[in-house]
């Protein structure tokens, strides 16, 4: 059995670090009515993107360590789903739908399929490719493609039916805490996926390998699990400081 990458559990916990700030500052300022000005607009959308787009980039290289990506898939969808009933009975805010654990199993379903097809996609021209149709589809929800130079509206018929929202394209009314679609974010996984046996057979297997900190080690290795907990601790942490319930 090969040995973790140390840098990459790593990496995964200064993520899961960087999530649990960002939700503290999302329960503070709208669950908990806090001024914190600097907590919008540009810099929360930056900062939103440097944790789901680090996770799904890591998880499609993940996959080429899996031995089952089936159930690694599998084990994802049940998360999502037990998060999708307990936001939804918690009614604290929104209900996650289509959340970031939901987009790892889907992806993960995908990829599981290419490989089984003998379609997956391998190599950093790949990923690069990738990349790229992920930053031109990342407005999708919002109903355009992205080309740099120009913009095209997709079809509004695509938005009409409540059926198609975790796919990318959110119908009438649709309405979830926290919402990472299959597209764009697909593209971001396979990058990943794609990248991952390079990086596994070059610079993973040199001193990269073992680069790391104990602590953020220990993060990565259980983002799952801090993934359950962090909110409700949270949400007591916001109670004490803003001095109202948010449980």
């Amino acid at each position: 059995m090969s040995r973790r990458v140390r840098f990459f559990d790593s990496l995964r916990g200064l993520s899961v670090l960087s999530m649990v700030g960002f939700h503290l500052c999302y329960d503070l300022r709208y669950l908990a009515g806090l001024s914190l000005p600097w907590f919008q607009g540009t810099f929360q959308n930056i900062w939103r993107a440097t944790i789901s787009w680090v996770f799904l980039f890591l998880a499609g290289v993940m996959s080429s360590y899996s031995r089952n990506n089936y159930r690694r898939a599998a084990k994802y969808g049940l998360f999502a789903f037990a998060i999708f009933a307990v936001t939804t009975i918690a009614a604290v805010d929104d209900a996650i739908s289509f959340g970031i654990i939901y987009c790892m199993a889907a992806c993960t379903l995908v990829t599981a399929i290419l490989e089984t097809l003998r379609i997956r996609p391998k190599g950093l021209v790949a990923a690069a490719g990738c990349v790229a149709a992920f930053l031109a589809l990342l407005y999708v929800p919002s109903g355009y493609l992205d080309f740099g130079f120009t913009r095209m509206t997709l079809p509004q018929e695509l938005y009409a039916t409540p059926w198609l929202s975790w796919l990318g394209f959110p119908g009438p009314g649709f309405v979830s805490g926290d919402y990472y679609p299959v597209l764009p974010y697909l593209l971001m996984y396979l990058a990943g996926a794609s990248a991952g046996p390079s990086l596994k057979d070059s610079f993973c297997s040199g001193r990269v390998r073992d680069l790391g900190l104990r602590p953020l080690e220990w993060l990565g290795r259980h983002a799952l699990l801090v993934y359950a907990v962090h909110q409700p601790v949270l949400l007591v942490v916001a109670s004490l400081v803003s001095g109202r319930s948010l449980l």
